[in-house]
């Protein structure tokens, strides 16, 4: 405690960014550090466990240092511990979930683990000091992609997930072998912008009708069979184009889902999570189509997007507040369900 507020230290390492932030009354971000390993795995074209656990180990502790610097407080402010347990790369959680442990354990702080896609959601609570549930969420990232049912700070159900590819997973593939490089997403979204959405039609995949399910491993099989279709016809291909086709074709699936989804749970309110929310498309349409709806859209900033330790500090502190405590014998879970 500090000046009359409640602080919440936490750690995020589910992936390839080690991140430590200070919150204060689990919305106001005295600091979140992140360190990012993107440009270390650009030369592997996507992310090596092993290596991005070796780096989470060698950067946490600076991590932790500059967090407390730039929150200008000490481990003896800090009231709670939060840290993500899952789901992730086990060995890159562990970093995380050990050092959280041996902080909570030395200094006596109750610690709470948190599911990192529900980390994401309340990254819009820091953005909106506004923002209460009840409310439907669009969760998009690379291993994720979820509509769920946000009924309060600490319980959701989940409406529909991917059967196969997560979108993030589907943009890194097609990026990969259009030549772009990694991460996928924001070069795909890049180049998208010179092309014709229109130029090549891939097929929309909805599933069962009423079902709130994704699937886009056919999708992306689509933009192989065309890419190597027409290299074999000794045609040019035009990345640009297949870019933007392929991302039209993500697009419309996930909005007409979504907004089925917030009209049948009558809300009227969206709110979007996860590192394809950055996504400038996706983002454009749905506000477009929320607008026509009358549905109230909140999406977070870019940074707020991305993996960092803040939105585990926010999520941690409303599961502290509604009575849940954590076990400091908690372990990292890589295939953590989201249902709470």
């Amino acid at each position: 405690m500090k000046d009359g507020k409640f602080l919440t230290m936490a750690f995020e390492s589910s992936c390839d960014e080690t991140s430590v932030a200070i919150v204060a009354d689990g919305r106001d971000v005295l600091s979140n550090v992140i360190s990012s390993q993107i440009d270390i795995f650009k030369n592997y074209g996507g992310v090596v466990p092993e290596i991005a656990a070796r780096h989470h180990l060698e950067n946490i502790n600076q991590v932790v240092d500059e967090a407390l610097k730039q929150a200008d407080v000490t481990l003896d402010d800090v009231d709670l511990i939060g840290v993500t347990y899952g789901p992730g790369l086990v060995g890159a959680l562990l970093i995380g979930v050990a050092t959280a442990k041996a902080i909570a354990f030395a200094r006596d702080i109750p610690i709470i683990g948190v599911h990192h896609i529900m980390g994401h959601v309340s990254a819009n609570f820091i953005q909106d000091k506004q923002l209460e549930p009840p409310f439907t969420a669009l969760i998009v990232s690379g291993g994720h992609t979820n509509i769920a049912e946000i009924q309060s700070y600490t319980n959701y159900k989940v409406l529909g997930g991917t059967r196969d590819d997560a979108v993030g997973e589907a943009y890194d593939k097609v990026a990969r072998v259009l030549g772009l490089g990694y991460p996928g997403g924001p070069k795909i979204d890049r180049i998208a912008k010179e092309g014709n959405p229109d130029a090549i039609h891939f097929k929309r995949v909805l599933l069962e009708k009423d079902s709130y399910d994704f699937s886009f491993s056919g999708l992306k099989t689509a933009v192989l069979n065309y890419l190597n279709s027409e290299k074999q016809a000794g045609r040019e291909i035009n990345r640009a184009d297949v870019a933007a086709s392929f991302q039209q074709a993500v697009i419309d699936v996930i909005v007409e889902k979504t907004i089925s989804a917030v009209k049948e749970m009558g809300y009227g309110k969206l709110v979007l999570a996860g590192g394809v929310a950055a996504n400038s498309k996706l983002r454009g349409t749905l506000e477009e189509e929320c607008k026509k709806n009358k549905i109230e859209i909140h999406v977070p900033a870019p940074v707020l997007c991305t993996d960092n330790a803040a939105m585990i500090a926010c999520a941690a502190y409303y599961k502290y507040m509604a009575g849940e405590r954590g076990d400091i014998d908690m372990d990292a879970y890589a295939n953590l369900p989201l249902e709470g």
